[in-house]
C-alpha cells in the first residue's frame, strides 16, 4: 500500500466516525470567511461550484441560494451522506456529492467557476498536486479560496503548532504559512488576488472532543501547551483549561 492510499484510510478513519458532529461545530458553521465567500458571489446565479474538501457541507450550504449548482466533495462517504441528508432537510436541491481525493478530481477540465476548500488542505498529503487539479477543472478567469489554518511561519511557533495538531488528529499533515501557500499557489499556475490573516478561538473540551482524541493523547497536548514558554503561551492565547487561539488565512486566487 502506498503513503497516499494510507493516509487516505487515516483521514476516511477519522473523519467517517464524527461526521455528525461536524455538522453541528459552532467552529465549522460559523465564520466571517462566510460573508466573503457569498460577497464573491452575488448576481453570480449561473455559476457552478465545487466545495472541495466539503467536511460536513457548511460552504455548500451557505452559497447554494446563490449558484446553480454546487458539488460537495471530500474523502469521507460518512461526511458526504451527512450532506445530502442536511441538504434534503434544508430544501437545497441543487448540492451533489462525489467522493475523492484533492489530488485527483475527477471532473473534466474547466468544469467550474469556484472552487472554495475550507479547513481541509492541512489533511492533503500533497498541497501542490492539489492545487495543480484545482487549477485544471477551473475555468479560464475562474476563482479560488482557501481557508485553513496558517502556521505563524516563525519555526518555534510552527513546531507547536504541528505538534498539538497531529497529537490531536493523526490525519494532519501540514498547516502551512502564507508564504508556503504563496509559493505553492505560483508553482501550480494561479494567481494570488489577496489574502487576510483571521484568528479562530478554539475551546479544548469541544476541539478535543469533536475528534475523540484518545485521553493519553489530549494529555500530552496539556502537558506540551504547559511546558511551552512564555512567548508560546501568549502567542496562542493558552488559557488554564487548554483553550488557544490560532491564525487563519483567507487567500484567494485566479486562473
Amino acid at each position: 500500500m502506498t503513503s497516499t492510499a494510507q493516509h487516505t484510510q487515516v483521514v476516511q478513519k477519522q473523519f467517517g466516525e464524527q461526521a455528525s458532529a461536524y455538522l453541528s461545530s459552532a467552529v465549522h458553521a460559523q465564520g466571517a470567511e462566510f460573508g466573503l465567500l457569498k460577497a464573491e458571489l452575488e448576481g453570480k446565479s449561473s455559476a457552478c461550484v465545487l466545495d472541495l474538501g466539503c467536511g460536513a457541507g457548511h460552504v455548500s450550504f451557505h452559497v447554494a441560494a446563490l449558484v446553480k449548482e454546487v458539488v460537495a466533495y471530500d474523502l469521507s462517504q460518512q461526511m458526504l451522506d451527512v450532506v445530502s441528508s442536511a441538504a434534503v432537510d434544508r430544501g437545497l436541491n441543487n448540492i451533489s456529492t462525489v467522493c475523492g481525493a484533492a489530488e485527483r478530481l475527477p471532473f473534466a477540465d474547466g468544469e467550474f467557476d469556484y472552487v472554495f476548500s475550507r479547513y481541509s488542505a492541512h489533511h492533503w498529503s500533497d498541497l501542490g498536486l492539489a492545487l495543480r487539479e484545482v487549477r485544471r477543472v477551473l475555468k479560464p478567469g475562474g476563482v479560488a479560496a482557501f481557508i485553513d489554518v496558517m502556521s505563524p511561519g516563525s519555526p518555534l511557533f510552527d513546531t507547536y503548532l504541528q505538534s498539538v495538531e497531529v497529537l490531536r488528529d493523526t490525519s494532519h499533515v501540514r498547516d502551512y504559512s502564507a508564504g508556503e501557500w504563496m509559493h505553492q499557489i505560483n508553482e501550480a499556475g494561479l494567481q494570488v488576488r489577496s489574502t487576510q490573516r483571521q484568528r479562530l478561538r478554539l475551546e479544548f473540551a469541544s476541539w478535543i472532543e469533536r475528534m475523540r482524541t484518545p485521553l493519553v493523547m489530549s494529555a500530552a497536548i496539556r502537558q506540551l501547551q504547559q511546558s511551552m514558554g512564555t512567548e508560546v503561551r501568549a502567542y496562542f492565547e493558552i488559557e488554564s483549561d487548554g483553550s488557544f487561539s490560532t491564525d487563519v488565512l483567507v487567500l484567494w486566487a485566479e486562473k
